[in-house]
């Protein structure tokens, strides 16, 4: 199998060149044949339709006309200058209007009575008249007329591109080139079977038809073989380095629950545990007893009682002779998870350290000697765990707090800490849906916490206009006048940290007026303060000593107060699904009815909106988490560019979990068969999947 013509440098293509390569290169990262054919188009513009004049209305998206252009003129001067051509048909008669390249188009169009034109636009409606701005205009001919017949492939350009003639028609252009050069040059990636199967379309004929599509039917299957090949190669990969690492590395066994495990079970647990979370111990203990090295995503709602189950596994490795740590995204997260499992611990002989930016020298001595000895059993910590002169004497657990912050670099440095592999328990209070948990972690094992503890009321969540504050605010002091505590939080966005600032002090200042002293004591945290500053006023708020904490989104997690019972959440729209929820699980952690308040101005998009009234009607963070995916894509949600797995150039996880499913489940069927990919019929297959690229480095030994 050739892939000469696919490899062949962009620049070779006519009308490319080298200047166009270089900005195709740039922009695009477009270096050859096979990059720019993977380059799809993002939606299609169905040419197969010409309207009438008197058949337009404002709801359409673009229309398509076909008639004569009976006068022009150039209108206003300097700046304001446009050129204004009237296109007329036997039903009517609208303005065409070019704002920019006015004088260039007045040079290439010329009112005539005989001369037909095609014009493509959106309609728009101006004094009471329809007109098309910047429309697509070309004079009728044997070549448009058969053009039009049929459905046109739209493509992203960026204002480089276009500046080289590159816009979505330019690169349409490059590609129907392209297209017409194919002849038997894309060998097929599947299995006759797969094929078979599932009705698939020749790996070529998909290719080409995704482009230049024949038909809507076409198109549709073009879009289905493409999804799903690209879904069962990223299925295969993640199926084949899970079973490489169960096959290859060895996890240390921990054969026995002992008395540590207990004696915490027996007499010191804080409370009941679901059956979720007994559930959820029971596969990591079988998992951490099988020989293998577990690598396993534990998934719950803020609340769940992750930690408690993480500490639960952490006392069996103990039990079995091993020490653990557990790794936190941010030192206020670190701090909290050392109180909780200090004073859950206190009962029992455990040694219990902390480790983090702000750990002093002569602290971090101490505390190095004695886990090399052995003497610390449990170390927790933030990425200061991973500094080479931290060193243990023989880790069997690595606890992973909200993974996804951490890098799969950083991950494997805990890997070189020991001479074998330990185990491995990320715990994510980031819901994700399972068609990205699938493709993200689909080299993991996962158990999800679908269970709150009992007791727990479920937070009741408005949406309130910034014109409704004062009776926020009195709702605020019935809440105080009863013991509660309330956060209110502001948007922290990076690009605007001035702003944010400015909109934070702003309300810092309005709630003082609102809550003077001394009846109110109100509390402020911002990125912008010193570390002991911070934990200063944070720690007021936790004593009870101030009511009211005005702060950015660095209280998203760590913060536990049970008695904070109200989350005030400003400028709502500003945050994202996941990061709302998030913030309003800071609240509800005591057995008292709690609210979360979210407050936008009244000019609110449609996703925005849609955000408010999920969190108004649901707190099931898996529900929430898959409208998020609809609306902002799996890339964002994940921090995916560590993962280098969702590099997709065609499927949707929003909307393809069935293209996914089926493509995992080939996957899965395939694997049991035909592990190393040796067999005659799978030589497509191995081919296609040896080409994707041996990766430099093998994460899979660590998550």
């Amino acid at each position: 199998m050739s892939n000469a013509f696919l490899n062949t440098p962009i620049e070779y293509l006519k009308n490319v060149g080298p200047q166009r390569a270089d900005v195709l290169k740039k922009e695009l990262h477009i270096f050859t044949y096979n990059n720019l054919l993977q380059y799809y188009p993002f939606r299609y513009v169905d040419k197969t339709k010409f309207y009438k004049v008197k058949e337009i209305n404002a709801d359409l998206p673009y229309v398509q006309l076909r008639g004569k252009i009976t006068a022009t003129e150039m209108v206003g001067d300097k700046r304001a200058k446009r050129f204004v051509a009237t296109f007329a048909d036997e039903t009517g008669r609208l303005e065409l209007v070019w704002f920019q390249g006015a004088k260039w188009v007045a040079e290439k169009i010329k009112p005539h009575l005989t001369n037909e034109y095609v014009v493509f636009g959106k309609p728009n409606v101006f004094n009471g008249r329809f007109n098309i701005a910047h429309p697509e205009i070309e004079l009728v001919s044997e070549e448009n007329t058969v053009f039009a017949s049929a459905l046109q492939a739209v493509y992203y350009s960026t204002d480089k591109l276009k500046g080289k003639s590159l816009d979505t028609k330019g690169i349409a252009k490059i590609i129907k080139g392209l297209v017409s050069l194919i002849k038997n040059n894309i060998p097929e990636s599947l299995s006759k079977e797969v094929m078979e199967r599932f009705q698939l379309l020749p790996k070529e004929e998909a290719v080409k038809q995704i482009h230049v599509p024949k038909s809507p039917e076409l198109l549709k299957k073009a879009e289905f073989r493409l999804k799903f090949e690209e879904l069962f190669f990223i299925q295969l990969k993640l199926l084949k380095q899970k079973g490489l690492r169960e096959k290859t590395y060895r996890g240390f066994q921990f054969p026995k629950v002992g008395d540590y495990f207990n004696t915490f079970y027996n007499n010191h647990l804080p409370f009941e545990l679901t059956n979720a979370q007994k559930r959820v111990i029971k596969e990591v203990r079988l998992d951490m007893g099988s020989g293998k090295q577990m690598n396993r995503l534990l998934q719950g709602d803020v609340g769940s009682g992750k930690t408690l189950v993480a500490l639960m596994n952490m006392l069996i490795a103990l039990d079995n002779g091993f020490q653990t740590c557990l790794m936190a995204p941010t030192e206020i997260l670190a701090n909290q998870h050392f109180e909780t499992i200090s004073s859950l611990l206190k009962p029992l002989d455990i040694h219990v350290g902390l480790l983090t930016g702000s750990t002093k020298t002569k602290a971090r001595r101490e505390l190095h000697a004695k886990l090399q000895s052995g003497e610390m059993h449990i170390l927790i910590g933030t990425h200061a765990l991973l500094e080479d002169e931290v060193q243990f004497k023989n880790i069997g657990l690595v606890v992973i707090d909200e993974q996804h912050r951490f890098g799969v670099a950083q991950r494997a440095k805990m890997w070189n800490k020991n001479s074998q592999a330990p185990h491995v328990l990320i715990m994510s209070a980031t819901p994700i849906p399972r068609t990205l948990a699938m493709t993200l972690y689909g080299d993991l094992d996962v158990s999800v916490i679908d269970e709150m503890p009992p007791g727990r009321k479920p937070i009741q969540t408005v949406h309130r206009f910034d014109s409704n504050r004062l009776r926020v605010f009195e709702f605020m002091r019935e809440q105080i006048a009863i013991g509660r505590q309330v956060y209110v939080v502001y948007p922290l966005i990076k690009e605007s940290e001035k702003m944010d600032y400015k909109d934070l002090m702003d309300g810092y200042e309005s709630i003082v007026r609102a809550f003077p002293q001394p009846q109110y004591q109100v509390s402020i945290v911002h990125g912008q303060m010193k570390a002991d500053a911070k934990e200063y006023e944070m720690q007021r708020f936790v004593k009870g000593e101030t009511q009211i904490m005005v702060a950015t989104t660095v209280i998203e997690v760590g913060v536990n107060v049970p008695n904070a019972s109200v989350m005030v959440i400003e400028s709502a729209e500003r945050f994202g699904l996941s990061q709302l929820h998030q913030l309003r699980g800071r609240v509800g952690r005591g057995a008292e009815q709690s609210y979360c308040i979210l407050m936008t101005s009244h000019k609110l998009s449609s996703d925005g909106k849609l955000r408010m009234d999920t969190m108004c009607r649901t707190n099931d963070g898996f529900e929430i988490a898959d409208v998020d995916l609809k609306l902002r894509g799996p890339g964002d949600m994940a921090g995916t560019q560590q993962s280098g797995v969702l590099d997709l150039h065609i499927a949707d996880l929003a909307k393809d979990a069935q293209i996914l499913h089926a493509a995992r489940n080939m996957a899965i069927e395939l694997l049991s068969e035909d592990a190393n990919l040796e067999k005659p019929e799978n030589a497509n297959i191995a081919y296609h999947f040896a080409m994707m690229g041996k990766e430099r480095t093998n994460w899979s030994r660590i998550s």
